[in-house]
């Protein structure tokens, strides 16, 4: 096993495969004759070490969560608290440099037999919205890339059971930022052209769809094949997310950079490819629902104040009256938006690096490595087969 220099206190216990090699089904802990039974996986840990299941990878993932709060909770949502702050003054910077332009648009709209207005009345807008959106992706990227790495470092050392904290999370996780985000732009990357082919796909059904005569069975027809080219373009796109999903678990697990992150990637998902495909997406929906639920509520929360507010406004408010009253409803959406990314982006790439130890242990014999990383003792052999 290598060991290079700078991996953190325990990530020698995942550089590379193990020496082991896979474990066969006569190894260490098979039951033999006479009832005997194989002692129970240790667990250091929030898993056992052994071939993971469904209910031990997410309940490892929440329970990483649950006892690692500090370094999650509270690294998730400095990054992503710090990145609301931006948008919101980008926001708030870009509404002061153009509230001029938007008074002026509202009045024109207000006017008797109103005409649309000029580009050079709305290309002020248009700007703004473009810096922000600009602002907003960079950020939302640098962001997503900080918290995925971290939660993988806290997983290093919660599969371990080992201490984390803040602050040797974000020693360690701040390193391998730059190699997350080179896998993450290399795998997007890889997958234009099928995305491209789908849309293109689609796009001629529903323009032959439209351009066709008035019969229902042709406009059916075109819109039937663009619909299978799409889902034929678009195959290539899930097969590669799926082949390529365990490279940010190895990024961080064995320090790889993007280009052999992606090999380890490939080589681990080989032969579990629909098991990793199905756990991956359950962990997305499940994050998705809760985080778009809580959304929802604060969303309501935060509404009815504003409208009861806004009634009171007038016929006809000032720019700065209207933004005064929704500001609440503002926080309030920005406190939900915040609290959904720390959901969506906290337990997927914990159930993500779960995958990946999982698919190590079943390929690479990784458990004994792990097991004796955590200081366990040896573990008794089995008993000898007849």
């Amino acid at each position: 096993m290598s060991h290079n220099a700078g991996w953190g206190p325990y990530g020698d216990a995942y550089g590379g495969a193990a020496g082991g090699g896979p474990a066969g089904p006569g190894g260490p802990g098979m039951p033999g004759w006479g009832g005997w039974m194989p002692p129970p996986p240790p667990k250091p840990g929030v898993i056992p070490l052994k071939p993971l299941g469904l209910g031990d990878i997410l309940g490892g993932a929440m329970a990483t969560i649950g006892r690692y709060k500090g370094p999650v909770m509270g690294l998730a949502a400095a990054v992503f608290g710090v990145y609301t702050l931006l948008i919101g003054i980008a926001v708030a910077v870009a509404l002061s440099g153009v509230a001029d332009e938007i008074s002026a648009l509202v009045d024109l709209a207000d006017r008797p037999g109103a005409q649309e207005p000029e580009w050079h009345e709305i290309r002020p807008l248009i700007i703004a919205f473009v810096i922000v959106a600009a602002v907003a992706l960079i950020g939302y990227v640098l962001a997503v890339a900080t918290v995925q790495a971290a939660m993988l470092t806290v997983l290093q050392d919660a599969v371990l059971g080992r201490p984390a904290t803040f602050g040797s999370v974000w020693r360690r996780t701040l390193p391998r930022v730059p190699a997350l985000i080179g896998t993450s732009l290399l795998t997007g990357l890889i997958a234009v052209v099928p995305v491209l082919l789908a849309l293109v796909f689609f796009s001629i059904g529903m323009v032959g769809a439209a351009a066709g005569d008035d019969s229902d069975e042709v406009a059916g027809a075109y819109i039937g094949l663009g619909v299978l080219g799409f889902l034929v373009a678009i195959v290539p796109v899930v097969w590669l997310w799926v082949k390529f999903s365990l490279a940010p678990a190895a990024v961080v697990f064995e320090k790889q950079g993007p280009v052999r992150a992606m090999q380890r990637s490939s080589q681990l998902v080989r032969g579990r490819w629909w098991p990793v495909l199905g756990i991956s997406m359950l962990a997305a929906l499940i994050a998705g629902v809760t985080a778009g639920m809580i959304q929802q509520v604060l969303s309501m929360v935060g509404i009815i104040p504003a409208m009861a507010a806004a009634a009171d406004l007038g016929t006809d408010p000032e720019f700065s009256e209207v933004l005064s009253v929704f500001s609440v409803y503002i926080v309030i959406t920005m406190v939900g938006q915040l609290i959904g990314y720390l959901i969506q982006t906290t337990f997927p790439p914990l159930v993500n690096g779960l995958i990946y130890v999982d698919q190590r242990i079943r390929n690479e014999n990784l458990a004994p490595v792990l097991a004796e990383s955590a200081g366990l003792p040896p573990q008794p052999p089995a008993a000898p087969g007849f």
